[in-house]
Parts: structure tokens; sequence; C-alpha cells
């Protein structure tokens, strides 16, 4: 196991009793959903990581047996609820053009099959990043003239879970060059910028010290290749930028909007820092 040094956390932290412990997951275990898809939950990290990781890890791999067995049955994941409901309303007919999402797509299988795997994306039309509730907002309002879905609401998150759902066992390749380039290398900075009154950055737990334990949570690398994921915590599927803002949040420090370019930037640097990893939303956590 990793023994991270904790030099580089302030006395703050370790007023919060950061250790190290065995992890009560299986870290070796292998993640195969519904007996027949495979998830890359451990590989080599991108190329890009050089100097910060060796090897890149899902957060299924720091989750305790019990927790992980929910993710390997969609019987038995509740994330998949959620799912189901966006399935509904991927048929239903909405605004004033008359379509659905089925009009334009087919089935989600059909249509959205691999896309998750690539975003946050630049959208050459708009001229910019965009990641998925942008693009489903987009869709929403300039081709079926229905109402944009509020960024991390409920109908959102269900239909990004839908459409990671059909993309899962595809490898993580996001972009990180071209057009994106400089939104990436915003969102490098603010991976490492140290946020709040415990003057914390995102490094400092899911780089610095991940396989390390803070009171009762087991740090993972914050990986979003399973984003959307149903906490147990909260009994609810969550959206990447509500886990962002309540880590700034925890932090002691003021969080940027959900959807704001802030977090759009750091979504994309989180996201390729997972690239070879398996999409395996929508997944189980604490």
């Amino acid at each position: 196991m990793k023994m991270a040094s904790l030099k580089t956390m302030t006395s703050s932290v370790a007023a919060l009793a950061l250790c190290a412990g065995a992890a009560a997951a299986d870290e070796n275990a292998e993640l195969v959903i519904n007996g027949d898809i495979e998830i890359v939950t451990r590989t080599e990290a991108p190329a890009h990581l050089a100097g910060h990781l060796d090897e890149i890890r899902s957060g299924w791999t720091f989750r305790t047996r019990e927790t992980q067995a929910l993710e390997m049955d969609d019987f038995d994941n509740p994330g998949m609820i959620f799912v189901e409901k966006a399935i509904e309303a991927w048929d239903t007919v909405d605004g004033t053009e008359g379509k659905s999402c089925a009009s334009c797509h087919g089935t989600a299988e059909e249509g959205m099959a691999g896309v998750k795997a690539v975003y946050p994306k630049w959208n050459e039309a708009a001229g910019e990043v965009r990641t998925m509730e942008m693009q489903i907002n987009d869709c929403r309002t300039n081709r079926m003239g229905a109402e944009e879905w509020k960024y991390s609401g409920g109908d959102m998150t269900d239909m990004v879970a839908l459409i990671a759902s059909v993309s899962r066992g595809t490898p993580m390749n996001v972009a990180i060059d071209g057009p994106v380039a400089d939104t990436w290398a915003k969102g490098k900075e603010i991976y490492y910028t140290r946020f709040g009154q415990l003057n914390l950055s995102c490094a400092s737990c899911h780089e610095e010290n991940y396989d390390n334990y803070i009171r009762a949570d087991h740090l993972s690398q914050g990986q979003t290749n399973g984003f959307p994921t149903y906490r147990l915590k909260n009994t609810k599927l969550n959206a990447v930028h509500d886990r962002f803002k309540g880590c700034i949040r925890d932090t002691r420090g003021v969080p940027f909007g959900v959807g704001s370019p802030e977090f759009v930037a750091l979504e994309l640097y989180v996201a390729s820092r997972g690239n070879g990893l398996s999409v395996e939303g929508p997944s189980v956590r604490n």
C-alpha cells in the first residue's frame, strides 16, 4: 500500500487525524458488471501525469467489499433507478418542436454509446469546451424548443447517468490539446491551487494522500469516470460539479458556481487524469 508523505499537509489537516490504514476494500478485485461488462479500474497513468502518478485507480477500488458488490449488478445498483427514469424522459416528446431525444438519436444505446468517454470536449460551432450537461441543454433549447434543465438538477443528472451507462467499459479518452488546451491548463491550475481556511488543493488529498484515511473516509484519487455516482451518504445520484462544490466547501473555502467556467475547466482536467480507466457510471460510493 502506498504510504504518502504528510509533510505537505497543513497543521489544520493534521488535526483531522489523517492516518494511514489498511483498506477495507479489495483493492485488487476485478469489476465486471452484469457478468459481461469488464471495467478497467487500475491502469498506467496517462503521460501528462508523469512525475505525479504512476498508476490511476477508480474510486471503486477504495470502497468496502459490500459497496463494491452493489455496482457489480444493475439489480443491486441503486443508481440504476435514476437511469430508468431517464429512459422514460429520453422517449418523451417535449418542447415546441415536437421532438424527444429519441427523435434524433434513436435509442440511447444506438446514439450515445461511447459518448461519455470523451466529455468534456470542444464544440466547434459554439467555440467552447462543453460538458455533457451543457450539450444536453443545447439540444433541449435549440433542437427541441424545450426549457433547459437545472445544471445539476435531478432530470439532468439522471440523463447524464443514462448516457454514462451505455458507455460503460469504454476507456476514458478526453482530449487535452488543440482548442481545449487553454481550458485544460486553467483546470490544472485550479486543481493544484490551495483553497479555504484549511489551505488545501485537490491534489492535497487525491494525489498526495490517496489510500490514507481522513477520519472515517478512505481517500481516493478523485477520479470522475464513475460519475454520476450514487452516494450512500446522501442516498441520491450526485453530479460531478456538486462533488467539486462539496470538496471546496469542506476546505472552508468559497466554491465556484455549478456550471461555471472554472468548474468546466476543472472537470476537463480531472476527467483527463482518468484517461484509460473505463466509464463506469452510475457508480456506487460512500
